[in-house]
């Protein structure tokens, strides 16, 4: 077993743990947010997405989101894109790194994205030479890489058959993403395993939703794979549609925690972040969903 000495984390917070928000979070608060997670650290955050405002009216203020955020060196600023239109509106705001996403499932991407999987990927294929010729870089998110909602279990087979058509498009990394949240260690190990015949180390993260209280149990089962790309989401930002109630996103303060406590370095101060965690609750109206926060905010108070 070889854990990795360092860990590199994408802060989803402002663009997957805020897009399905019932109330309108005003632009000033998402720049408020990014600027916090770069000052607890954060090297990677992805800001906001570039989707028709009829189906996802929370990112609707993408560009005044994008225009207001203070550029860092040192800092990759990524949007998703889903389709040439909403890459030609990204490109004026100047990403870092466009997202394009894929579903292991194919029941989920007709109910998602009314199309097969390999019509997805094919309608990508513009999006994704256009990126690449504007210096841009480009991931690959792969959802339901586990499981699905609409089918059950999902085979490796199917995922290694997603990560496949990705490389041939020209993404460069992808995300092996368990949507819903019913992973456990061995399954998203044979996920990843069936990634890594298309992508090399170092272009693999993982995703892993908390939705059955397993994100932290298949982070350490990814990162004994030697997976030092992690995503997240700051104060657990960001529900799971498919299973009422549940959590989504893995907190990025339950997971920098784990890391910290296993002398796996990942540049961010675990206060500031908390600090950012409760800003962003706060103006929700709610408490951060990360177990962290909670434990140490609770100790502040006392």
């Amino acid at each position: 077993m070889s854990l990795p000495t360092r860990v590199r984390i994408v802060d989803v917070g402002p663009r997957d743990g805020l897009q399905n928000e019932k109330q309108p979070v005003p632009a000033a608060a998402k720049v408020e947010l990014v600027r916090r997670l770069q000052d607890a650290g954060l090297r990677e955050i992805e800001v906001t997405s570039y989707v028709s405002p009829k189906w996802v009216p929370q990112m609707a203020d993408n560009h005044e989101v994008m225009s207001g955020i203070e550029r860092r060196a040192g800092v990759r600023y990524s949007v998703l894109t889903p389709n040439l239109k909403g890459f030609e509106a990204a490109l004026a705001d100047r990403p870092d790194e466009i997202v394009v996403f894929g579903a292991a499932s194919e029941a989920f991407s007709q109910k998602n994205i009314n199309c097969s999987i390999a019509e997805s990927i094919e309608r990508f294929a513009p999006v994704v030479q256009a990126a690449r010729a504007a210096g841009i870089a480009v991931r690959g998110a792969m959802s339901c890489t586990v499981g699905c909602p609409y089918e059950g279990e999902i085979a490796p087979e199917k995922v290694g058959y997603l990560a496949g058509l990705m490389k041939g498009i020209g993404v460069e990394r992808v995300d092996v993403a368990d949507t819903i949240g019913v992973g456990t260690p061995r399954k998203v190990q044979a996920a990843l395993q069936a990634t890594l015949q298309h992508f090399e180390l170092d272009q693999v993260s993982g995703h892993f939703h908390d939705t059955y209280g397993q994100a932290l149990s298949n982070t350490l089962a990814a990162l004994q794979m030697g997976v030092w790309n992690h995503q997240s989401s700051v104060a657990g930002l960001g529900g799971c549609p498919y299973a009422k109630g549940a959590t989504g996103n893995v907190s990025t303060e339950d997971l920098v925690y784990l890391l910290q406590g296993m002398g796996i370095d990942t540049g961010i101060d675990l206060d500031k972040l908390i600090d950012a965690g409760q800003y962003i609750s706060d103006v929700l109206g709610r408490k951060p969903n990360s177990r962290v926060a909670t434990a140490v905010l609770n100790k502040r108070a006392a």
